[in-house]
């Protein structure tokens, strides 16, 4: 690209700049549509480990649809006004029809944080998207009730 060429181009990014961009992007995103996730639900379960001898907190994923779910991934991270986390992330092919999976340990310590949970899938040709949250302090054994689909106590998130 010779210099003019350059100066031409730079130009004319700067003359349009991110306005028109960002008037493009949101022309695009009224056309993606992400429906609405149900039959899906992530818990924090208490329960004994048999090799350390322990109670521990784990994180659930729940698949209640009559269908599998494909290439999922979950994003999950803490946070506060003050404080967060690194990101962790889990990828699962797929997540069977009516089962659940195990997704991760989570240190009591990350309690007093929000827990946010990003949950992308497919179901057939479709992007699903959901956020779950457990709010801080809510993960605590007074709130634990049965899940039926585990069969465990443990917390719905929100």
């Amino acid at each position: 690209m010779i210099a003019t060429e350059k100066k031409l181009q730079k130009k004319t990014f700067t003359k349009f700049g991110l306005n028109w961009h960002n008037k493009l992007l949101d022309f695009m995103k009224k056309d993606i549509q992400i429906p609405e996730v149900t039959g899906v639900e992530m818990a924090v379960v208490y329960e004994f480990n048999d090799i350390y001898n322990t109670n521990d907190w784990n994180i659930y994923i729940i698949n209640n649809k009559n269908v599998d779910l494909e290439m999922m991934v979950i994003v999950s991270q803490g946070f506060s006004d003050t404080k967060t986390t690194s990101l962790l992330r889990k990828k699962l092919e797929k997540l069977p029809a009516n089962s659940f999976a195990k997704i991760e340990f989570i240190q009591p310590e990350l309690f007093k944080l929000n827990n946010r949970f990003q949950v992308t899938f497919f179901e057939g040709n479709t992007l699903y998207e959901k956020t779950f949250i457990f709010k801080e302090n809510t993960i605590k054994e007074g709130a634990l009730r049965m899940i039926d689909e585990i069969k465990k106590r443990g917390i719905l998130a929100n």
